[in-house]
């Protein structure tokens, strides 16, 4: 399939040109590139999430699962570990995890180093979910990316690696 070449009349480009046309005073540039940005993101999220379903996973209990799992054996967090990498509160935390658990994807545990708190599991089934899924993932990014020749994929890499330092607070974590 042929793709049109970056510019070329996309969505972002039509809401750039009723900018010009409307309000010639202002300078919509910087639209162009946050506009294809937020489009690129909703349209990658939807071929992911295609990916997850057929796993049984939502896109966020993938991330959870690949969290975990990247975390090395015996792949287990404390619930602060997971909500901080994750961007989410730990009210949202709470919930989710009792899905998984309930789903048996996950164990939560006594943290043996404070009495008061608990650490998150993968489980066998868990682990083998997440190890197959990953797989899936990895192809699927693959496809989306296809098209992209390996200088543009490294100069797309190292600009959005730009902005992402910029954007990110310095809290010294990955």
């Amino acid at each position: 399939m042929t793709r049109p070449k970056a510019g070329s009349g996309d969505a972002v480009d039509k809401i750039l040109g009723q900018w010009a046309r409307e309000r010639p005073d202002l300078d919509a540039s910087p639209m162009g590139p946050i506009g294809r940005l937020r489009r690129c993101s909703a349209l990658m999220q939807r071929r992911l999430e295609e990916t997850f379903s057929q796993f049984g996973l939502s896109a966020w209990e993938f991330d959870v699962l690949a969290t975990l799992r990247r975390s090395g054996a015996p792949y287990c967090l404390a619930p602060t570990a997971l909500f901080s990498t994750l961007m989410v509160t730990s009210g949202t935390m709470t919930h989710r995890m009792r899905g998984l658990e309930s789903r048996e994807l996950v164990q939560r545990l006594p943290n043996p180093e404070d009495a008061r708190s608990v650490l998150v599991q993968l489980t066998a089934a868990g682990l083998a979910l997440i190890d197959q899924a990953v797989e899936a993932h990895l192809d699927n990014e693959r496809q989306i990316l296809a098209d992209l020749s390996a200088a543009e994929l490294a100069s797309l890499d190292r600009s959005l690696a730009i902005l992402l330092a910029r954007l990110e607070p310095d809290t010294g974590e990955p």
